[in-house]
């Protein structure tokens, strides 16, 4: 079984089911040119005692088969998802979570494989297709289907899943996720974009979808009773309980949520209703009651404090912490805060901190990626960590989980699109979450952009970066700026976006409730905007550009570009002369040969190594050239000049016609062997390579001024003329006296001859 569907442009897509994994409950392969999803879904039909949430698991991983390679790792095979199959797995978590059933608890897995890869069409883009119609094709409850794609911006124009190829040329690059009414999912990366370009693309993008989403809904009538939606029990909470919950804590909630107090304290004051609830509760109800209905009263309790606090939103106009809806909090930076790292900052908004700092390092530092695509290496990396110290909590360190992943993968592209167009090292930059209370992860853009001048980096502009939130009921609709925790928990929209002053780099978004206007959209952008600039405005307080140098510790490069045929010289047998140069030297020392050239790389904290190390490869890879001036040494005298030795161990004759503008009657009266002199390559004879080297092209002249090449030139072709006609003159008296010699021969025969006679 299978449906066919194309495009915008012009590829087509196939979605099948039937062939693969039956056991599944819902299993199928989407295939777009050579590049093959394979996706099952299988949900669990019993519940865990005590399941409280949704245990929903959603793993993308690509097989390196499917691009003809063999794993980089140690063991040769697919390991545990590295973190670009984790993002695409959050990608994709993230759009069909909200789609489940309130109250569904059942163990419920997403698998996706990569088997099989075209160069040229992105997997990323397919998987949340492939996700839906498993779903759809099952029999578990699932509100789709959805679907994913990417929109990017090409030359202007607004394309639909591109080739690979073609995506080097965007300046918007989007993943969107949607159904057939309401976009739920966005995230991408932009070249400093206007925010109208963003709501276009949303528009194109959703259009697409709703194609997709039709091709699974013929594929799941050809599925017929398979997919049928199971029957499944969800447990209602009892109408009395949650009444008189709500009855009960209504005003204590309402005046801790009205008080406009700090995390903390919110917490403590929360913590506090709750336990005077129970007691009165357990007064009134009685122990039985309350043992009866334990899972109600928890769960009804949090359903009202939900409801009643966004109602105070919606109604009064009041955010937790007294702020009105576009308002940001109080914001403090400091920037050289560790005297050790290559540059560091402090972004402080509110009750969210990240201490962030940056290391520059070689080539040899940068970051494998071992994908199924490609084995590359990423010269920038950003690493976020949230520690449970940062929410006044404990918990094991056990690394980094998918949401630091995410986090930090969100916070690196929108840092990415400033960085240099010529990036001499490998920056690394690390955010330390020391308190959170919302949007870390754009506390972490800005922290890591004031790192980053902080340190020497020429980035083009600062960035910063806002989250959004939005409580929206019974037509209420409240757009919040610079969200706290627990507005994000409370709300129905997380929309992070990031930017500098001239446009938007970045965006995440995250919708919990059917139907965003894009008019609502639209004020969200503009808001985030205002925020955001409000933001940057701050920052500039510690810091508004980046420093001229970095700092005194940090390794300094330079890079050499140097001719191919030289970088074997450079490297040396096996090696040899490049490992003696970075021992001499105390540098480390890269090459790399690009367009043709070798790219030297040499890197050392200390000024004078890398001096001494650049000094020593231009001697190893000296060129001469027409037109520069050198200074060598007086190596061997001729009558007609002298052989002047300089670097990189080559040598040329400074004849005598070009010692001086006078005449010079004797070479060895003007030079000794071991004499300095300094002079100008004025040929270098194609064939042979020899070199012609001239004094008197820098000495001035008589008058005081400096010839110049063409000067040179003419006084050069009128002395070989010169020479040319003192040669013919002298070579027609040489006939001429050779004429009068034969005569006398001759005539001294004739004489002989009479004499004789």
């Amino acid at each position: 079984m299978s449906v066919n569907f194309s495009l915008p442009n012009g590829r087509e897509v196939t979605i099948e089911t039937g062939k693969l994994a039956t056991q599944a409950d819902g299993s199928v392969v989407v295939k777009c040119g050579k590049t093959m999803l394979f996706c099952s879904a299988v949900s669990s039909t019993s519940v865990r005692e005590g399941q409280s949430f949704f245990p929903l698991s959603v793993d993308y991983q690509e097989k390196f088969a499917a691009a003809g390679r063999i794993p980089g790792n140690f063991f040769r095979r697919e390991a545990r998802l590295n973190d670009y199959e984790i993002l695409i797995s959050r990608l994709v978590d993230r759009a069909i979570r909200p789609l489940f059933p309130k109250g569904y608890m059942f163990d419920t897995q997403i698998i996706i494989n990569l088997i099989s890869l075209d160069e040229e069409v992105m997997p990323d883009a397919l998987a949340g297709l492939a996700a839906s119609a498993a779903l759809t094709c099952s029999n578990i409850p699932f509100e789709g289907p959805i679907s994913e794609c990417r929109v990017a911006r090409i030359n202007g124009e607004y394309v639909v899943n591109p080739d690979r190829s073609q995506l080097a040329e965007a300046d918007l690059d989007l993943i969107v996720a949607a159904d057939k009414s309401n976009i739920m999912m966005v995230e991408g990366e932009a070249k400093e974009v206007e925010e109208s370009a963003i709501l276009e693309a949303l528009k194109v993008g959703h259009g697409a979808i709703k194609t997709m989403c039709d091709a699974q809904l013929r594929l799941k009538e050809q599925v017929g009773d398979k997919a049928t939606t199971r029957d499944v029990e969800i447990h209602e909470i009892n109408p009395d309980v949650l009444s008189y919950v709500e009855k009960s804590i209504r005003s204590e909630i309402l005046r801790v949520a009205g008080s406009a107090s700090d995390k903390a304290t919110r917490k403590s004051s929360f913590k506090e209703v709750k336990e005077n609830f129970k007691e009165v509760a357990l007064a009134e109800k009685g122990e039985e009651w309350m043992t009866e209905n334990k899972e109600d009263v928890s769960a009804a309790y949090d359903k009202v404090q939900k409801k009643l606090i966004r109602n105070m939103m919606l109604d009064d106009k009041k955010r937790l912490d007294g702020r009105a809806f576009d308002e940001v909090r109080p914001i403090w930076t400091e920037v050289d805060y560790l005297p050790s790292a290559h540059g560091s900052a402090i972004f402080n908004r509110g009750e969210t901190q990240s201490l962030t700092s940056l290391t520059l390092g070689t080539k040899t530092d940068q970051a494998m990626v071992d994908i199924a695509y490609e084995n590359s290496y990423d010269n920038f990396i950003l690493h976020y960590n949230f520690p449970a110290y940062s929410v006044g909590e404990t918990k094991p360190m056990r690394g980094p989980g998918r949401r630091e992943v995410g986090h930090a993968n969100l916070a690196g592209r929108s840092i990415r699109q400033v960085l240099p167009d010529e990036m001499t090292h490998t920056i690394r930059l690390v955010s330390d979450i020391m308190e959170s209370n919302g949007s870390s992860s754009m506390a972490t853009v800005c922290a890591g952009s004031l790192a980053l001048m902080d340190g020497g980096v020429q980035i083009k502009r600062p960035v910063a970066g806002i989250a959004m939130g939005m409580v929206a009921e019974g037509g209420k609709i409240a757009i919040l700026s610079d969200i706290l925790g627990d507005e994000d928990a409370l709300g129905d929209m997380d929309f992070k976006v990031t930017g500098t002053s001239k446009g938007i780099t970045a965006c995440q978004m995250d919708i919990k409730i059917d139907g965003l206007p894009y008019e609502q959209l639209e004020q969200a952008l503009e808001q985030a905007r205002v925020g955001r600039l409000h933001i940057l405005g701050e920052m500039d307080k510690s810091l508004s550009e980046p420093r001229n140098d970095i700092k005194p510790h940090a390794p300094r490069i330079v890079k050499l570009i140097i001719e191919k045929s030289f970088i074997g010289a450079v490297i040396g047998p096996g090696g040899k002369i490049i490992q003696e140069l970075q021992e001499l030297t105390g540098t480390n020392i890269n090459i790399d040969e690009i367009d043709g050239k070798g790219h030297v790389s040499i890197a050392s904290s200390d000024k004078a190594a890398i001096e001494d190390a650049v000094a020593r490869i231009k001697k190893i890879t000296f060129t001469p050239e027409v037109g520069e001036v050198y200074e060598g040494t007086v190596k061997t005298i001729m009558p007609y000049g002298v052989f002047v030795g300089f670097e990189g161990g080559r040598d040329g004759l400074l004849h005598v016609s070009e010692m001086s503008h006078s005449r010079i009657e004797s070479v060895e009266d003007e030079f000794n062997e071991g004499d300095k002199v300094k002079f100008k390559i004025v040929d270098i004879d194609e064939r042979t390579g020899k070199l012609r080297l001239s004094r008197k092209a820098i000495m001035p002249r008589a008058d005081g001024t400096i010839p110049t090449d063409e000067e040179l030139e003419e006084e050069r072709k009128a002395a070989k003329s010169r020479g040319r006609d003192r040669g013919d003159r002298g070579d027609r008296g040489d006939r001429r006296g050779g004429g009068r010699d034969r005569g006398e021969r001759r005539g001294g025969g004739r004489r002989r001859d009479r004499d004789d006679d």
